[in-house]
């Protein structure tokens, strides 16, 4: 069993999800951000991966403090579980994600010293040889109670979980701008899939400024 994954991704309109230099972009509008925030507190874990931290360093954590209070009324805790998909244990000891329960995934490679370090801030499991191994971490997160799993990036992870049948929906909101670069990053990154992942648009909607796709990956 594993739980229900969701992706949320905000793109400029030739899906980049940042620049070149991978910098934090403002691409979402506060219609967005209020949507994204509304997804996080019906999440009961939310799922990154490293690069995501690296790049933008999130706490990942429910902003609205009447979004917060009402998990509280449900018997949720405050904020979701954090989950960072890191297969190397490359996340700086530092990192704002560690407000809150963390669960960082890494794989064999990951070093000795490294595993120490992040084992003072956040629960470590170790799946899979080279990589994370993602049936493995969506199997253990389901054992640990998580049945809504949100996914916000980065395009590596998302990538990877559509090639292995592990994405259930996606929104992805388009802000109108153009980002440009070859090697920026995309919400799909990574080597492309033999055969195209065949997607299903449930709606699209004007969302303040940009425009928000709802969309699922087709049955076989």
């Amino acid at each position: 069993m594993r739980p229900y994954v969701f992706v949320n991704i905000a793109s400029s309109l030739d899906g980049k999800i940042s620049d070149e230099k991978r910098r934090q972009l403002r691409i979402s509008c506060r219609e967005d951000l209020e949507r994204v925030d509304e997804l996080r507190a019906s999440a009961d874990a939310i799922m990154v991966g490293v690069g995501t931290i690296l790049a933008d360093n999130p706490k990942l954590n429910v902003k609205s403090k009447e979004l917060r209070e009402r998990r509280l009324r449900e018997g949720r805790t405050e904020n979701p579980l954090k989950v960072v998909v890191d297969s190397k244990c490359r996340i700086p000891d530092d990192a704002q994600v560690f407000d809150g329960k963390v669960i960082v995934a890494v794989s064999k490679l990951a070093k000795r010293e490294s595993l120490e370090r992040i084992a003072k801030k956040a629960q470590i499991v170790v799946l899979g040889e080279e990589k994370v191994d993602l049936n493995s971490l969506l199997n253990f997160l389901y054992d640990q109670g998580v049945r809504r799993l949100m996914v916000e990036g980065g395009g590596t992870l998302i990538s990877s979980l559509l090639r292995e049948g592990l994405v259930d929906e996606m929104f992805i909101y388009y802000a109108p701008i153009i980002i440009g670069g070859s090697n920026s990053p995309t919400i799909c990154d990574g080597r492309s899939f033999e055969l195209p992942v065949r997607m299903e648009i449930v709606s699209f909607e004007r969302l303040g400024e940009g425009i928000l796709v709802h969309t699922k990956p087709r049955k076989n």
